[in-house]
């Protein structure tokens, strides 16, 4: 199972390096977040950083390791 939620993290950070005009990052968390965005939905911040490098980035760190956010699933 840890290698499924792997790939499709970095299935995820694919898509998004691919297109990163379309995602931003929250300057309070570092979560990704769509570029439509106006706070994030995990700090509630509203500062972000929509450069495409930046995106890009943190698209292939964050794909690139364990999740360590806290899911709705984690909450069931």
């Amino acid at each position: 199972m840890n290698n499924s939620i792997s790939n499709e993290r970095l299935k995820k950070a694919q898509e998004i390096a691919s297109n990163p005009s379309s995602y931003k990052v929250c300057e309070g968390c570092d979560s990704i977040v769509g570029s439509g965005a106006i706070t994030c939905p995990n700090c509630h911040g509203y500062r972000f950083d929509a450069e495409p490098g930046r995106v890009v980035d943190q698209a292939i760190f964050l794909g690139a390791r364990k999740q360590t956010s806290v899911t709705l699933e984690d909450m069931a």
